[in-house]
Formats: structure tokens, C-alpha cells, sequence
């Protein structure tokens, strides 16, 4: 493995931008566990998860295991994503211990399923400003990366992995019901975590192909402001005419969630039978992937 040797940032770490997001994701963070998981003993995935289940079995204070138990994790991530990101990290794991040492919650409700929901949610939503900050909450992802080069294994399967078996150990100290309503407390958040992260801004892959090729070519371009990519294809080969083919452009463009029903529409309009299909993109740089507004 390579390390990284680029310099810590500290314009970025500083940023005030950065600062908030980063405040505000704490602050979610030991509300949903304060006022909703803890007191219950509700778990979520991941280093907060085990910590939870640290905490209820030996009495550890909270802030503590979450700090102990993430800073391993910092090592692996300097050498994965740089300096900037271990420190903007280390900041992350201290205010969260800082927070739930010295911040007095009430429980907010007792009901199961509402702590289930809004619980995960307002973790979910936590960890997602967190990262929009430039740091994690949470040392699993880190993990999952630095054992997916090991052994192979893909994130999902590693993280999956990793929160199977800490809800066992939940179900097995805290009963299966708990373990049950945890694991909808834990899917809650990384919906609303995938949510905040990749927001309305989450970029999908369009693909066109249709016989009027040149007009919806010119509708994302002109009136959209989009980049476009054009792949030369053939269209035919159905099943009662197999041997009929023709020459076809297979347009592709870049968009956010709010683009894209724009377009399909405006396509529809040009080409009522025009095919498409969309394939979601986890990242995307570089070419015109946002129209910005001219001033």
C-alpha cells in the first residue's frame, strides 16, 4: 500500500463551511444517540454501534469508546486519504466524545418504532454532513476499504459483514427484538446518510437512443447546457425481424436527480418512442457535469 504524502490542508480544515457542516453533523449525531439509541439500547452499525454495545455491557462511558475505538482507524486513513482527512477526523471523534460527555439529553420517546426511524434518520443525517465536511464519523468505511485490498472483498460485502455480526451480539445481549428494530434504525441511516451526502447532486448516467438523435442532441446542449457523449451503434434485431438493423447514435449525458426528469420529458416530447435508460454513477469529475448560472 501506498502512503500519502500530500500536506495537511489547513485552509481546508479551517474552512468555515467545512466548520459548520461538521457542527451541525455532530450535533445530529448525539441527539439521535441521547435522546433516541442509547437509552433504549438501540444500536447502530458500525465503531458507534460496537461502542453502544461496549457501553451497556461494561459501562464504559460512551465518549470514550467512541474516541478509543475510532483512532485506530485514523492511521488507515492518513494512509488512504491523506493527512487532511485524518485531521478533520480526529476533530469529528473528539467533539462527538466531547458532546455526549457533556451534553445532557432527555430521552426523547420510548417507542420502538419511532426510534427506529427517527433515531436512524438523524444519524444518518449526522454522518452525512460530516462527510460533506471532508471527514468521517465513523471508522468502519475506512476499514472496509483497508480490507477490501487484503482480502478482496468489496465494501458493501465488508461493512455487511461487520454489522451482521454486531447485531448478532446484539440480539444475544439485548434480546431479538431490540436486534430486530436495530437493524431498521441502521438502514434508516444510511438511506438518509446517502441522502445528505449525495443530496439532490447524486449524478445519473442517461442514455438515448432514438431516431431523432439530432434534435434531443441539440435540446441537451442548447437548452440544458449539458455535456454529451455519442457512441455509434446499430438499432434492430427484433425477434419478427431479426436481419433489420440500422446505423444509430446512442447519446449519453451526465445529470443531476433534478435534471434528469427535465429531460426525460422534453425527450418524450421530441420522440415519444425514443429509448432510455439510466444508470446511477457513485462519482463523477472533470467535463460539464453542472450548468452553472451566469452572472
Amino acid at each position: 500500500m501506498k502512503f500519502n504524502q500530500e500536506p495537511i490542508d489547513w485552509r481546508e480544515i479551517f474552512e468555515l463551511k467545512n466548520i459548520i457542516l461538521n457542527l451541525v453533523g455532530v450535533a445530529l449525531i448525539t441527539l439521535a444517540l441521547k435522546g433516541f439509541m442509547i437509552p433504549n439500547k438501540f444500536l447502530d452499525g458500525g465503531v458507534i454501534g460496537a461502542s453502544i454495545l461496549i457501553h451497556e455491557i461494561s459501562h464504559v462511558p460512551f465518549g470514550v469508546l467512541v474516541l478509543v475505538l475510532n483512532i485506530p482507524f485514523l492511521f488507515i486513513g492518513k494512509t488512504v486519504l491523506g493527512k487532511t482527512f485524518a485531521i478533520q477526523s480526529l476533530i469529528t471523534f473528539l467533539m462527538i466524545a466531547a458532546s455526549m460527555t457533556f451534553i445532557d439529553i432527555q430521552p426523547v420517546t420510548s417507542d420502538r418504532l419511532l426510534i427506529a426511524l427517527f433515531g436512524g434518520c438523524l444519524i444518518g443525517m449526522g454522518m452525512g454532513f460530516v462527510i460533506r465536511s471532508g471527514a468521517a464519523a465513523d471508522g468502519i468505511e475506512i476499514l472496509a476499504l483497508f480490507t477490501t485490498r487484503k482480502i478482496g472483498l468489496n465494501v458493501s460485502e465488508v461493512i455487511f459483514g461487520i454489522n451482521s455480526t454486531l447485531f448478532l451480539c446484539a440480539a444475544w445481549s439485548f434480546g431479538i427484538s431490540t436486534a430486530l428494530y436495530s437493524i431498521v434504525t441502521y438502514f434508516s441511516a444510511i438511506k438518509c446518510l446517502d441522502y445528505i451526502a449525495n443530496g439532490i447532486e447524486q449524478y445519473t448516467s442517461l442514455h438515448i437512443i432514438s431516431s431523432k438523435s439530432e434534435a434531443i442532441k441539440s435540446l441537451i446542449v442548447q437548452q440544458f447546457g449539458k455535456g454529451i457523449t455519442v457512441i455509434k451503434g446499430e438499432r434492430g434485431y427484433l425477434p419478427h425481424s431479426f436481419h433489420e438493423k440500422t446505423d444509430c447514435d446512442i447519446i449519453i449525458t451526465v445529470v443531476t436527480r433534478l435534471e434528469l426528469l427535465r429531460i426525460k420529458e422534453e425527450v418524450s416530447q421530441l420522440d415519444p418512442h425514443a429509448f432510455m435508460y439510466i444508470q446511477y454513477i457513485k462519482e463523477a469529475r472533470g467535463g460539464i457535469l453542472r450548468n452553472k448560472a451566469k452572472h
